[in-house]
């Protein structure tokens, strides 16, 4: 008989494999885990008995938490800075607005350089040069669900290195 080490059994391997699979479907990995988290928890919280498919379960309400949270983030409205009037502009408005300016263009070339080739040619065709996704697909040869992930993971690789950058 052999015994399986706790780290291979139980719910720490569906754990494991929960936020693997949500980390290569898009999702950050801070939020993989949480949703992971707790999911678990209210599973353990629960009869054991109750739950037939446990596997399932916590797959079915990991993926609830992170539509519910995909949903939560939705609600904040954006707007883009062209979109503003001169004097709503956040970096017109302050004193160093250049040296800001400057910052996060600087910031921007560093996240675009070290983005993969082809993440940040599918990127900076899209949103900088503002060619759809079907032209960038047959350009680079590529199946247009290839375009979109490129575009989606560049969007938010960038987005987490400019962080710094949003107001709080």
């Amino acid at each position: 008989m052999s015994r399986r080490r706790p780290s291979e059994s139980g719910w720490l391997a569906h754990y494991r494999e929960l936020v693997g699979t949500w980390v290569k479907r898009n999702s950050r990995r801070q939020d993989a885990e949480d949703a992971a988290q707790e999911s678990i928890i209210n599973v353990m919280a629960q009869d054991p008995a109750a739950t037939l498919n446990p596997k399932a379960y916590l797959y079915r309400a990991a993926n609830n938490r992170l539509v519910s949270e995909i949903r939560r983030q939705s609600r904040h409205e954006t707007v883009s800075l062209e979109a503003l009037a001169d004097h709503e502009h956040p970096l017109l408005a302050s004193p160093d607005a250049d040296a800001r300016a400057s910052e996060l263009l600087q910031a921007l070339d560093r996240a675009l350089e070290q983005l993969p080739l082809k993440k940040r040619q599918a990127y900076i065709l899209h949103r900088l040069e503002g060619y759809t996704q079907p032209e960038i697909a047959q350009h680079m040869g590529v199946a247009l669900n290839t375009v979109e992930r490129y575009i989606m993971d560049a969007t938010r690789e960038i987005r987490e290195k400019l962080q710094s950058f949003c107001p709080p």
